[in-house]
């Protein structure tokens, strides 16, 4: 929050000694403060944070990610497309701490306001997913992996994708591993 106030202010002042500078007569110097105000208001639609974590990410450092996407406090200020960066972000890079139940909210609702990449709508779907057949939801899990294989248009996860689909073939359902667990309980005696 913070951060953004400062961000107003700078860009108030940068516009405001911009126009200053045109007024005087300062040609050059306000062409100069011009590229200024474009650098932060460029800030408002594009996070540094976010920019250094996903770069992290390609260079596969998730731990630095993870620190730089956890600086990102009020998402909710950012446009909607960057807040559903930051939720997907966050669903992926914190699976472990946040658990099952909190990450597949936060990836429905990354995906509900909407990625701008086929290739990131998959890797979320992909994600979820997982989380369905970890906890049991078999068909669903099928049914989202489905629907990322039809997204990843460049093939990048297709390996991914159909070992994911293999294991879920072996993985049992909710209501078998319910019965496995009804069936542990309980000791069989020989027959006499």
């Amino acid at each position: 929050m913070i951060s953004f106030i400062i961000r107003c202010v700078l860009a108030a002042a940068s516009l405001f000694f911009t126009v200053v500078l045109f007024y005087n007569g300062s040609w050059g110097w306000g062409i100069c403060m011009i590229l200024v105000s474009a650098i932060i208001g460029f800030s408002f639609f594009r996070n540094e944070n976010m920019i250094l974590a996903l770069n992290q990410m390609r260079l596969g450092n998730t731990e630095k990610a993870k620190k730089h996407i956890n600086k990102i406090t009020h998402p909710q200020f950012l446009v909607k497309k960057q807040h559903a960066y930051v939720i997907f972000l966050q669903a992926v890079l914190n699976t472990q701490e946040f658990g099952h139940a909190k990450s597949e909210k936060m990836l429905r609702k990354a995906i509900g306001m909407g990625l701008r990449t086929n290739q990131d709508n998959a890797v979320a779907r992909m994600h979820l997913a997982g989380i369905c057949a970890q906890t049991g939801r078999k068909k669903e899990a099928l049914s989202l992996l489905a629907e990322a294989k039809k997204m990843d248009s460049s093939g990048m996860m297709k390996d991914q994708i159909n070992q994911m689909q293999r294991q879920l073939k072996v993985v049992p359902s909710k209501n078998q591993m319910r019965m496995a667990q009804m069936a542990g309980g309980r000791r069989k005696t020989p027959r006499r």
